[in-house]
């Protein structure tokens, strides 16, 4: 039984969530793998959801160690019916679910044996010590609490709001979610599909036949692109949506989180978006020294909602600096040139760069540039 101490809400989903992060904790020292978070993230924040959306099915009392149940506290009117806006974010979260679980599986992360490139990096450039503090404190603990957070949004619509009829507001929100889903899937497919061409390629470059040459007939629409040699021989994919993100992917996954934070945060019933007056707007603007605080305040209670996504926002970023520095110390010219070429997360970055290149760059070096991102690296060699 959880702690008395922790509010009704979240007693099952902390339950469960000291139960895994020991389990991860324990099980990377035995296996000297800390992969184990990496291999269950696909699958807790859609436990967590659908602890929340599902609630009128589990019962007050926990009939034993860490079955889902819901506390009588937590009032006899969630339990009389499913909050529609709850459903129908946990049916997009298992979509979710099921496009990382495949994308996680084709790239084998799913053996216990594999373990993320990056923590084998990060234990090169720190001590072995500091490397378990970064284990327990972010690996495991963080990691998870941030996987039970992402569920919030989910328990705002299920616990805090009425169980209205869906609004234009959701289903517009789950347009966009889908969409996102999409252009995420379609990046998952080329980025499989450019090193699937990649290894074949330089494989047969080395005269090896123990794999099996590209086919790109097998692989997902949207993803058959016109490789090329030059492109292997880059070693990073910078073709189709990552012509215009250098992290299509990583982009769509905080896009898709933000989506469903707003779903309760766009609802009719707090908690949401407070309106302020158009006079209150324009008195923080005109008179920002003593109007702005009251502003802050009035929004203040409902952007705490938000922290969620801003967590994983920051995460991202984070993680993205640390991969980007493996990526460029490996590829050093060519990913400089992308960083300069192309944005990091948003096309607009890139359009950016692209006007900045065309104004204060020489001719030669914009070519230099887009050859070694998109050209032959022979060709900058010869311009050189």
């Amino acid at each position: 039984m959880a702690s008395s101490n922790v509010p009704a809400g979240i007693a099952w989903p902390v339950q469960f969530c000291v139960f895994i992060t020991l389990s991860t904790y324990v099980a990377s020292l035995i296996t000297s793998n800390v992969s184990h978070v990496d291999r269950l993230w696909t699958f807790l924040p859609t436990i967590y959801t659908a602890y929340y959306a599902l609630l009128p099915l589990w019962p007050h009392s926990q009939p034993f160690y860490l079955f889902p149940y819901a506390p009588k506290a937590l009032g006899h009117d969630i339990f009389r019916d499913f909050s529609p806006r709850a459903v129908l974010m946990l049916s997009l979260v298992v979509l979710w679910m099921f496009r990382l679980s495949y994308n996680t599986w084709r790239r084998g992360l799913f053996s216990l044996s594999d373990e993320d490139y990056r923590w084998a990096v990060l234990r090169t450039k720190v001590p072995p010590w500091f490397f378990q503090v970064v284990n327990i404190s972010f690996i495991a603990i963080t990691q998870n609490i941030l996987l039970l957070m992402l569920a919030l949004p989910s328990a705002s619509a299920a616990i805090l709001q009425p169980h209205d009829a869906l609004s234009a507001f959701d289903y517009l929100l789950a347009g966009f979610a889908l969409i996102v889903l999409g252009i995420e899937f379609t990046a998952d497919n080329q980025q499989f599909a450019y090193h699937s061409y990649k290894h074949a390629y330089l494989a047969r470059e080395k005269g090896s036949k123990s794999v099996q040459p590209y086919d790109a007939n097998k692989q997902w629409p949207g993803s058959r692109l016109n490789w090329t040699p030059a492109d292997a021989k880059r070693g990073f994919i910078t073709r189709g949506l990552w012509a215009w993100s250098r992290h299509p992917n990583f982009a769509c996954e905080q896009t898709f989180w933000w989506i469903i934070t707003l779903f309760p945060l766009l609802a009719r019933s707090p908690p949401n978006l407070p309106s302020p007056s158009p006079d209150m707007l324009l008195k923080a603007i005109t008179h920002p020294s003593s109007h702005l605080k009251p502003l802050i305040l009035h929004w203040f209670p409902e952007i705490l909602h938000l922290i969620p996504a801003a967590s994983l926002s920051l995460l991202f970023f984070s993680s993205t600096l640390f991969t980007e520095s493996i990526s460029k110390n490996k590829y050093y010219e060519a990913y400089s040139a992308y960083q300069q070429r192309v944005g990091m997360f948003l096309p607009k970055g890139t359009v950016e760069k692209a006007l900045f290149i065309k104004l204060f760059k020489s001719d030669q070096e914009a070519r230099r540039i887009d050859n070694l991102v998109w050209g032959n690296v022979e060709n900058v060699k010869k311009m050189q």
